[in-house]
């Protein structure tokens, strides 16, 4: 889908740029850049949209999005709630591949960094135990100066290639060559359904929302997305209803309605055809 593209600021003092945000909503839209970007979450949740893929991120997560992959993360409403006693707290950091020059990378000694950044190209999210070690690194990277900011950045960069447990995101096919014209017809698309995916959304009212016709939607959404617009909306609803199960406030049927589904039978053989598992397997793993 049409993303905008994101001038990355930078200084005269770094070559490179790390920082730490505390609001919820910076960079809050579909965009890409040439810089790779390096995400910790120290403290927040939502959905991501990694290129093709759509998920929860919660706090704890590490995403590597590599040079010109289109990403978007939807901290949930809590968020944006001023009476809600939850905050933001993300490490950040963009650099293009070639900041320490063109050869770098083509010495033999940094082949696994060469390769990290090659697998980045569809996002990475890592998993597992050394999820924290890689973040307490990211924020070490923000507060260091001189050659051991490069340093600490080298060695993220390492542990994220020995990580066993890491999963890739966006799917090989994806490609997001789009038209400048279409750019605010897909952002209309992708803010209408997320604001209103716990009701149902006719074919004629999501056509409306793009200016075109109900019979040429879904062949152009589908074009441009490399899936349906159900299955879209399946997966921002799934995506929902894990959060909810992580929570664990509301049984299986509560969830069911409350992420937009009507039929708990539908629920459930959508949750397991996105997730490859029941909710109630979802929710006992992750409990576990």
């Amino acid at each position: 889908m049409k993303p905008q593209l994101l001038k990355v600021s930078t200084n005269l003092v770094h070559s490179f740029n790390a920082r730490r945000d505390i609001m919820p909503n910076v960079n809050n839209h579909w965009h890409y850049h040439p810089e790779v970007e390096l995400v910790y979450f120290k403290k927040g949740n939502g959905t991501q949209f990694i290129g093709d893929c759509i998920t929860q991120f919660n706090t704890g997560d590490v995403v590597l999005v590599g040079s010109n992959l289109p990403h978007y993360w939807q901290f949930d409403g809590s968020y944006f709630n001023k009476e809600a006693d939850v905050t933001a707290d993300v490490s950040v950091v963009h650099f293009s591949e070639n900041f320490w020059g063109d050869m770098f990378l083509e010495l033999p000694e940094n082949k696994e960094i060469k390769d990290v950044l090659k697998r980045s190209k569809r996002g990475i999210q890592i998993t597992g135990a050394n999820m924290m070690e890689i973040g307490n690194l990211i924020e070490k990277v923000i507060h260091a100066e001189g050659a051991r900011k490069i340093i600490l950045l080298m060695e993220v960069l390492l542990a994220i290639g020995d990580s066993a447990e890491n999963n890739t995101l966006a799917s090989m096919g994806f490609q997001h060559n789009f038209q400048e014209s279409e750019k605010d017809r897909i952002n209309a698309i992708y803010n209408y359904t997320i604001a209103n995916f716990k009701k149902k959304i006719s074919l004629e009212e999501i056509a409306a929302v793009a200016n075109i016709s109900p019979n040429s939607f879904c062949k152009f959404f589908k074009s441009r997305s490399r899936k349906t617009y159900s299955r879209f909306i399946n997966e921002i609803r799934v995506g929902n209803a894990c959060k909810l199960l992580i929570n664990n406030q509301l049984n299986v049927k509560e969830i069911c309605y409350d992420s937009g589904f009507y039929n708990f039978a539908s629920f459930h053989k959508y949750f397991k055809e996105i997730t490859g598992k029941s909710p109630l397997s979802y929710q006992k793993n992750y409990i576990k």
